[in-house]
C-alpha cells in the first residue's frame, strides 16, 4: 500500500507534461488522495493534467506561471489557499539539463539558465510556501536534486551547480524549521525513464523508472517519514 495522503493538499511543480516525472509525481500523489495544485510555465499542459486527474476522481487546480520568478510561486501558494485552505507539502519537480560539455565551454546564458530552472524555482516555491507550512503547525517539502550531488559527473558543471545548490538549500531549510515540524528533504535520482530520456538516450541502457522516484517521494512527503528531514536520498535503481 502507498503512503496516505488523504486530507494533505500538495503543491507539485513541473507537471506540465505527460511522460515526465512532474506528470508521474502529482499522479501518484493524487491517487493516494492527496488535494494537488499544479504549478508549471505550460498553461495548456496544466489545464490538460486537471482534465486528466479530473476524469480520476482526484482534486486538482492549476496555477500557471513561470517559476523562475517569485511572483508566480506566491501566485501558486496564493492559489493553493483560495482553493484548498492551506497548504501541507511542497514538492519542487522543476527543472532540466540544458548543457553537456567542457567546463571551460559553459557559456554565462546556460549557467544562468541551469540555475534559475533548477535552484530558483525551488527556492522561490519554499520561500512562498513556507508561510503556509507554518500556519498548519508544519508539512514537508520534498526537493529534486540529481545524482550528480552524490557523486561527480563529466561534463555536467552548471548543472552538478545548480543540484548542488538545491541539496544545499535542501540541508539549511532543514536544520532552520526543525522546530517549526518542517520537514525538508530532496531525492537525487540518476537518470530516469521518462519519454524524453527514452527518445534521446534510446532504452538499452539501465535506467531509474518512473515508479521508483515517485514512491521515494510519497514517502518522504507522508506522515510515515516523521523522523526524516534534511537527507538527500539517492535513487538509482539499476542505473548506479
Amino acid at each position: 500500500m502507498p503512503p496516505d495522503l488523504h486530507g494533505k493538499v500538495v503543491l507539485v511543480t513541473g507537471v506540465g507534461r505527460v511522460g515526465q516525472i512532474g506528470h508521474a509525481v502529482a499522479r501518484g500523489i493524487g491517487r493516494a488522495g492527496g488535494k494537488l495544485l499544479l504549478a508549471d510555465v505550460n498553461a495548456v499542459g496544466l489545464a490538460d493534467r486537471v482534465k486528466e486527474f479530473g476524469a480520476e476522481g482526484i482534486a486538482a487546480k492549476a496555477s500557471a506561471g513561470d517559476l523562475t520568478q517569485p511572483e508566480a510561486a506566491r501566485a501558486a501558494t496564493a492559489m493553493a489557499q483560495a482553493q484548498f485552505g492551506g497548504l501541507d507539502v511542497v514538492v519542487n519537480v522543476a527543472g532540466g539539463f540544458f548543457s553537456y560539455g567542457p567546463f571551460t565551454e559553459v557559456k554565462p546564458e546556460i549557467l544562468d539558465r541551469e540555475l534559475s530552472v533548477n535552484f530558483k524555482t525551488a527556492f522561490y516555491m519554499c520561500q512562498a510556501a513556507v508561510p503556509l507550512l507554518l500556519t498548519r503547525g508544519g508539512g514537508a517539502i520534498v526537493n529534486f536534486a540529481s545524482i550528480a550531488v552524490v557523486r561527480s559527473l563529466m561534463y555536467m558543471s552548471a548543472y552538478s551547480a545548480a543540484k548542488s545548490a538545491v541539496a544545499g538549500l535542501t540541508r539549511e531549510l532543514a536544520r532552520e524549521y526543525r522546530d517549526a515540524n518542517i520537514r525538508v528533504n530532496a531525492v537525487a535520482p540518476a537518470t530516469v525513464r521518462t519519454a524524453d530520456n527514452v527518445a534521446q538516450m534510446g532504452d538499452t541502457q539501465p535506467l531509474v523508472e518512473l515508479e521508483e522516484v515517485v514512491n521515494t517521494v510519497l514517502f518522504l512527503a507522508s506522515d510515515e517519514a516523521s523522523a526524516i528531514t534534511g537527507q538527500i536520498v539517492p535513487i538509482t535503481g539499476k542505473a548506479y
